[in-house]
């Protein structure tokens, strides 16, 4: 499931004050990434998880016989666990099609922390 998290990270960014520097975005936990990708409509989004369901198969990894979510490990390394964007003009740096989206690939859970890590740019 990708959750997109573009309007947390802006009001992040606002909230801040800076106007240019650099906002990293981080997943904690072992089984969730940051993907930054095109949100016009829903097909890419099911684009992505296509493809890394079909890279990454689950049940079949060794880690599954600890606690069946082998698959979700592998996908949050390829894809992996952080972002940075720059900030121009006290906003994130994306183009009209880029969004920031959260990646749970175990869950959902009951709860998540991604940290986002603000720094001035002069």
């Amino acid at each position: 499931m990708l959750v997109d998290i573009t309007p947390q990270v802006a009001d992040a960014v606002a909230r801040s004050g800076i106007a240019n520097g650099l906002v990293s975005i981080y997943a904690q936990g072992a089984t969730g990434a940051i993907m930054i990708q095109e949100n016009w409509d829903q097909s890419v989004q099911n684009d992505v998880i296509a493809l890394l369901r079909k890279l990454i198969p689950q049940g079949v990894w060794e880690h599954d016989r600890q606690d069946g979510n082998g698959d979700a490990h592998l996908k949050a390394g390829l894809v992996g666990p952080s972002e940075t964007i720059p900030i121009i003009d006290a906003k994130p740096g994306l183009s009209r099609w880029q969004n920031i989206f959260f990646c749970e690939f175990d869950g959902p859970r009951k709860k998540r922390t991604i940290i986002c890590t603000i720094f001035n740019g002069s």
